[in-house]
């Protein structure tokens, strides 16, 4: 019996050692100020140095876990390596590699009802998340339609979600709401509708009344719709009801996958912000036709440059 509670003794004792325990006030300011100065990380941001675990990652080493939160709900912890000694701290990354990236980021998002350009079910598709207010994502747009769209129209699927930049784009939430009413009836007036507004943009600006813009905005959502015989009572009733739930959603899914501006596009998995040169577009566009076992089209050199005098 003394034996048995001679082992628990020294069982308790071993996991009182396992247990997370707080960082010291000292180590946790000196890891903020790491933190801040290796990521130039300011003042108003927070950073709170969470409890110091036992690692499984690495002998020798404990956890630590460093939660930065800039507000508005966009708070991420950060995992760390501390070494037993308390003098170096080591940032690590795992990958899994039973899975592949590419996939696993493209099953996450969510394209069902949504309408699409170019080939049917092919093996490469392209998601980008989109404003119609942003003035790079009509540089975008016009990049992707018509140019890439003829090259690689025949063997790419092309599909639009929705990232309005609420904080700076004050109409752009209501245009993609008037897009989703016309893609419940019809694709191509969704088309169309993000044709026109990408390229004519400067006539909402023009309004001077938030209204009067969000009233032209209503009229080129009428016109694609009776352009394509809509049903436009139909129409009608669900731009005046401005339903934001699936461009909510929208929104919420890109938050998840890191999306930060616009437009982002995602390439089977590959992912490239802003609106890029062409040639950054292309390259992408084969090198995943390539990973799909796919024809890369043959594409004519780009005009050179006039030489300047």
């Amino acid at each position: 019996m003394t034996l048995i509670r001679r082992s628990l003794f020294i069982l308790l004792l071993i996991c009182l050692g396992c247990v997370a325990q707080s960082a010291p006030p000292d180590l946790a300011r000196k890891i903020e100020h790491q933190m801040r100065l290796a990521y130039t990380i300011p003042a108003e941001v927070k950073i709170k140095v969470g409890e110091i675990a036992p690692s499984s990652d690495m002998p020798g080493y404990d956890s630590v876990t460093v939660n930065i939160d800039g507000g508005e709900g966009k708070a991420k912890d950060y995992k760390f390596l501390l070494s037993k000694d308390r003098n170096t701290m080591l940032r690590v990354t795992k990958f899994d590699l039973t899975k592949d990236a590419y996939q696993e980021l493209m099953s996450k998002i969510d394209v069902n009802g949504r309408p699409s350009r170019g080939a049917k079910g092919a093996k490469v598709v392209v998601v980008n998340f989109d404003d119609f207010e942003c003035p790079f994502c009509s540089r975008m747009h016009s990049t992707l339609f018509p140019e890439i769209l003829k090259e690689y129209g025949d063997r790419v699927t092309f599909i639009y979600k929705d990232y309005p930049l609420t904080e700076i784009h004050p109409w752009a939430v209501h245009a993609a709401v008037d897009a989703t009413c016309l893609a419940s009836q019809n694709g191509d007036a969704y088309w169309d509708f993000a044709d026109y507004i990408h390229a004519n943009k400067a006539d909402v600006d023009a309004q001077k009344a938030p209204e009067a813009r969000l009233d032209t905005i209503d009229k080129m959502a009428l016109q694609q719709g009776q352009k394509h015989k809509l049903d436009v009572p139909k129409l009608q009733a669900c731009v005046k009801a401005q339903n934001e739930d699936s461009v909510r959603a929208s929104m919420k899914e890109a938050d998840g996958l890191g999306v930060n501006a616009t437009p982002t596009l995602f390439i089977n998995g590959q992912k490239i912000d802003g609106a890029v040169p062409i040639s950054q577009v292309r390259a992408a566009l084969d090198a995943a036709l390539r990973d799909a076992g796919e024809p890369v089209p043959a594409h004519v050199p780009d005009a050179p440059t006039p030489a300047s005098k």
